[in-house]
């Protein structure tokens, strides 16, 4: 696939910081925003509703072809319903990195998330982004910091929206999701070739979003 759309992927690990990042830049440079790990997250929200076990393929595709999903900026909907902040609990992320194991699913949703790409341009965030979804992306950004940095940054996240927390079991998760994310057989998460790593251990949002926009500034000097 080819296009002349500028495209910035940016993948990384549960809590990298890639979600508040690739929004920033998004607004930064004007450009859409896709946050495919809500997709997952809504799937699985929407599956345990019907009480579907989110190892169940089948069942999971015939609520993602019925269902009533939508995405518009910071909002999302199911089936009329404002779920954007019901889909941003633990359980909820270990959901959407149950369901996003299925093959099936993931190719269901490929072309929904490619809907994204159009003009003036798209951030993308999430694990597959520059591999599979957008590997013509021509800014490709892998975005990572230690386990526990990032299990103190859930943390903070998730008290701060009011929603019960525990240091030890977000860790835990965090670990978990990583195993999971890194050794599943479709799409696993990984960092490719050509893309840049970015460490967000010691680096402020701010600093990292102003070094993609940079990034970003100088491919277009050249291209």
């Amino acid at each position: 696939m080819t296009s002349h759309i500028p495209i910035i992927a940016i993948d990384g690990p549960s809590a990298s910081g890639k979600g508040t990042v690739a929004k920033l830049v998004a607004e930064k440079l004007n450009f859409h925003y896709l946050d495919s790990g809500s997709i997952y997250r809504t799937i699985a929200y929407a599956g345990r509703l019907q009480n579907i076990p989110l190892n169940n393929e089948t069942l999971l595709l015939n609520v993602l072809e019925n269902a009533n999903f939508s995405f518009k900026n910071d909002q999302i909907l199911l089936n009329g319903k404002d779920v954007s902040e019901a889909i941003r609990t633990e359980e909820s992320g270990h959901g959407a990195s149950e369901v996003a194991v299925h093959k099936g699913l993931r190719e269901a949703i490929l072309g929904f998330q490619r809907s994204f790409e159009k003009p003036p341009g798209l951030v993308a965030e999430g694990r597959d982004m520059t591999s599979v979804v957008f590997p013509h992306a021509g800014i490709k950004i892998f975005l990572t910091a230690s386990a526990q940095i990032r299990a103190e940054r859930r943390y903070k996240q998730l008290i701060s929206k009011g929603n019960p927390a525990n240091m030890t079991s977000v860790l835990s998760e965090i670990i978990l999701r990583d195993e999971r994310d890194l050794q599943r057989e479709i799409s696993p998460l990984l960092k490719t070739k050509d893309a840049i790593e970015i460490d967000t251990d010691t680096l402020s949002i701010s600093d990292a979003v102003d070094n993609i926009t940079h990034l970003f500034s100088l491919k277009s000097q050249t291209s």
